[in-house]
C-alpha cells in the first residue's frame, strides 16, 4: 500500500479526487473551497490592526484554517516519510533547454540552482523568489481568489468571472513560462 501512495497517482484518479472536494464542502457545510483566503483569515486573528478588511467574524472561517494546517502537515509528512529517491523525470528537451541556464539538479521538486538563500540574493533568484511572489500574491488578491478558489470551486458553480479569471491564469502562465521565464533565467 505505501508504494501506491508513494508513485504519482494518473489524472484520471487524482482530478476525481480534488473535484469530489467541491461536492463535498458543500453538502457538508456549504463551505467554498479556496486556500488563499486562509491568509485573510490568519491576520484577521492574529493583527489587532484597526483594518477594515479584516474586521470580519474570520471565526466562521476557522474550518479553512484546519483545512490549510491539514495542508501544510500532510506536506511534512509527505516531505519525511515518502520521498521518492529517484530523480524527478524531466522531459529530455527541457532537460537540455534548462542545462543551457545551468539548471541540472533535479533530486527535488524545484531545482537547488533555483530555489536557495545564496540565489536569493541574484537578481535572478530575487526576481523569480520575491517579485514572483508578489505578484502571485496581488494577482491573487486582484483576482478575488486563487486557482483552487476559481478553478475548481468557482467553475463547478458555473461562475463568470471564475472563468474569466481562471483563463487569464492560462494565459499568464503561458506568456511566463514561454517568453518571460527564458530571459529571467538567463540574468
Amino acid at each position: 500500500m505505501l508504494e501506491i501512495i508513494k508513485e504519482p497517482w494518473p489524472w484520471y484518479v487524482a482530478g476525481p479526487l480534488i473535484g469530489l472536494t467541491v461536492p463535498a464542502l458543500l453538502i457538508i457545510g456549504n463551505k467554498s473551497f479556496g486556500i488563499s483566503s486562509s491568509l485573510r483569515h490568519i491576520c484577521a486573528a492574529c493583527i489587532p490592526a484597526n483594518v477594515n478588511f479584516f474586521k470580519y467574524n474570520w471565526k466562521k472561517e476557522a474550518w479553512n484554517l484546519f483545512f490549510v494546517l491539514g495542508i501544510f502537515f500532510g506536506g511534512l509528512i509527505t516531505s519525511q516519510f515518502l520521498v521518492n529517491p529517484n530523480e524527478i523525470t524531466v522531459n529530455p528537451n527541457l532537460k537540455a533547454e534548462l542545462a543551457g541556464y545551468g539548471i541540472t539538479n533535479y533530486s527535488n521538486l524545484v531545482p537547488e540552482q533555483l530555489m536557495n538563500f545564496e540565489s536569493l540574493l541574484t537578481l535572478r533568484g530575487f526576481i523569480m523568489m520575491v517579485v514572483g511572489g508578489f505578484l502571485v500574491g496581488f494577482g491573487t488578491r486582484y483576482a478575488g481568489g486563487c486557482t483552487s478558489g476559481h478553478a475548481i470551486m468557482g467553475l463547478s458553480n458555473l461562475q463568470w468571472p471564475s472563468l474569466v479569471a481562471t483563463v487569464c491564469f492560462m494565459i499568464g502562465g503561458f506568456l511566463m513560462a514561454n517568453l518571460i521565464l527564458p530571459i529571467i533565467l538567463s540574468l
